[in-house]
C-alpha cells in the first residue's frame, strides 16, 4: 500500500501557508513519513527563475503571465511532485492551481473557463 498523498496549501499572502506547510512536512517526518515540500511557483530550477522574474517583471501581458505560472507548474508536476508520488512519498505544495483562478481569474480579470 502506498502513502503517497499531495497536500496544497492555498491563502492569501502572509496568511501562514508556508509555515503550516512546514510545521506539517516536520509532524509527518517524525512520524515516519517521507515528505516532498515544494511551492509554486519555483521547486525546480526552472521554476525558481520564473518566481524570481515573475516577482519583479513589469510590463507582463496577462496572459503571458499566465502561461510562465504554467509553465513553472508543468516542470514542477513533471519533475518533482509526480515522480515523488511515484515513489510513495508524501508531496506538501505551498500554493497550486487554486492560486491561478486567485490571481489570474479573479485577480487580474481573466475568463475563469479559459483557465
Amino acid at each position: 500500500m502506498s502513502n503517497s498523498c499531495f497536500v496544497v496549501f492555498e491563502g492569501g499572502e502572509g496568511s501562514g501557508k508556508s509555515t503550516q506547510a512546514k510545521m506539517l512536512a516536520n509532524r509527518l517526518r517524525r512520524l515516519g513519513f517521507s515528505i516532498v515540500l515544494t511551492h509554486e511557483p519555483g521547486g525546480t530550477l526552472l521554476g525558481n527563475k520564473l518566481r524570481r522574474w515573475l516577482k519583479w517583471g513589469r510590463g507582463i501581458t496577462t496572459q503571458s503571465e499566465l502561461f510562465l505560472f504554467l509553465a513553472s507548474r508543468s516542470q514542477l508536476v513533471s519533475r518533482l511532485i509526480r515522480p515523488a508520488l511515484d515513489r510513495g512519498q508524501i508531496v506538501i505544495c505551498d500554493r497550486f492551481d487554486a492560486s491561478t483562478f486567485a490571481y489570474q481569474g479573479y485577480g487580474r480579470g481573466m475568463d475563469l473557463p479559459f483557465l
